[in-house]
């Protein structure tokens, strides 16, 4: 299951962890948000330990929205060390995709 961040936790599981990291910045009433919800949670459940798997509720997180400039949703940010090595717009996006791009980190 995919973790949630918050301002609160967001540098400690994101920014300051050795592993790779992929946050789902979602709304509740986005459409193609929910469609993927189920692949972030599997990708998350595969993973296991190898990697970080969270979600950012862009209404009730709106700062750490836009620090990171979220514009459209659902938008996939994949960190390494604390930076940003990738990213993804949209719901065009299957788990071995994702698992792929953790893995290349």
């Amino acid at each position: 299951m995919a973790k949630q961040f918050t301002n609160e936790n967001f540098k400690a599981e994101v920014l300051d962890t050795d592993k790779p990291v992929l946050v789902d910045f979602w709304a509740e009433w986005c459409g193609p948000c929910k469609m993927i919800a189920p692949l972030i949670d599997k990708v998350s459940d595969e993973l296991g330990d190898a990697a970080v798997v969270g979600k950012v509720d862009v209404d009730s997180q709106q700062e750490l929205a836009r620090e990171y400039g979220i514009q459209s949703i659902p938008t996939l940010l994949f960190f390494k060390n604390g930076e940003i090595k990738d990213k993804v717009v949209g719901a065009a996006v299957t788990a071995d995709l994702l698992k792929d791009k953790l893995s290349a980190l």
